[in-house]
């Protein structure tokens, strides 16, 4: 059963849910710290007198008791779920993924616990990467969802059946949208946000996100994906073709000069390619040239329309409306984003 929503306002005295948020020793303590607090801010802070606070929030994990997690500091476990039997909300925290990549099958507890819960009528939410661990439930089979792009191509080859988009912030899913992902990093703020909004109320998380200075990721996480050509493939000619594009994809016409370098005909080069990298030489080219734009937006002051002829676009019109294909946002929006403010630059050069 799905469970139930507010608009804007909970009934006074009204219903607690039970939120589980889940550690175990690969977890990212920033996220899982983060997540509790903004939880439990209804505990923390001067709530309506004549109400219960809407969550109640615990850190559950295989046992109660001190937990060194990630980055080597300790956290307490306040419950072990053997002594939970039912929970409305699990969350998993970001996990650190190791260069042996994630590891199946070493939390079985933990996994047999969550299923339980879902089958029980929990929401299963990942912040990041932790739905590495939700996805070996099998509820995720067959459903959309969303992890952090640096991830994303373990996680596809570690879980075939689930579609992720790394792109996204936020993604719901599930008959009764019981299953919630949310993407890199710190998308947990849209995650918590979300989970208030709709079982709280709009007014709610409105005030949650000023009181904590959180902001929805509206335009996305295209932005903040670094485009990397693949190259896991057997296919020695076309790495050979993206190895050159990489420091030539300025010049003029540089798919035919691919071409010509690979010594293949023009139409088994393209074939081979896109076997190879999933994109046609033309989209490689232009999320090669794009890049080296974001970086030229972030790093120095030169001009959109300098830019543009730097990375090989004669036409600074076109070159607008590819970035903003590409990234979701203009070239503009995108400099006033990332690039580093006054404040924060190097002032040791400050002419005495």
């Amino acid at each position: 059963m799905p469970l139930p929503v507010q608009d804007e306002k909970r009934p006074p005295g009204g219903w607690q849910l039970h939120v589980s948020i889940v550690a175990l020793p690969e977890c990212v303590i920033s996220t899982l710290s983060g997540v509790f607090d903004v939880m439990n801010a209804f505990t923390m802070i001067a709530w309506a007198d004549n109400q219960t606070a809407p969550f109640q929030v615990e850190i559950v994990g295989l046992r109660e008791g001190p937990l060194e997690l990630a980055s080597g500091l300790p956290i307490s476990v306040q419950r072990g779920i053997d002594t939970l039997e039912m929970t409305d909300i699990v969350i998993v925290p970001s996990v650190l993924i190791g260069a042996g990549g994630w590891q199946k099958g070493c939390h079985r507890e933990l996994v047999a616990w969550i299923s339980q819960m879902h089958r029980r009528g929990a929401v299963l939410c990942s912040a990041c990467s932790g739905l590495f661990l939700l996805a070996e439930t099998g509820a995720f089979d067959g459903k959309d969802a969303t992890v952090h792009y640096l991830y994303a191509r373990a996680f596809e080859n570690a879980f075939p059946k689930v579609s992720v988009d790394p792109a996204r912030v936020l993604v719901v899913s599930g008959r009764y949208e019981d299953l919630i992902s949310s993407g890199a990093s710190m998308t947990w703020h849209d995650l918590v946000l979300y989970l208030i909004s709709r079982f709280v109320g709009a007014t709610a998380a409105q005030s949650i996100a000023r009181m904590f200075a959180l902001q929805w990721h509206q335009d996305g996480l295209a932005p903040y994906i670094v485009f990397e050509g693949r190259k896991d493939h057997s296919d020695f000619a076309i790495r050979k073709a993206q190895e050159w594009v990489e420091t030539h994809f300025q010049v003029a016409n540089p798919v035919e000069e691919m071409v010509r370098h690979s010594s293949l005909t023009e139409r088994t080069f393209k074939r081979r390619f896109v076997a190879a990298t999933n994109v046609t030489p033309l989209a490689y080219v232009q999320r090669l040239r794009v890049e080296d734009a974001k970086r030229r937006l972030e790093r120095t002051t030169a001009s959109i329309d300098e830019i543009s002829w730097q990375v090989g676009y004669e036409e600074p019109a076109f070159f607008r409306r590819l970035f903003k294909r590409t990234t979701g946002i203009s070239p503009g929006a995108y400099r006033r984003r990332f690039s580093i403010p006054d404040f924060a630059r190097d002032r040791r050069k400050v002419t005495k």
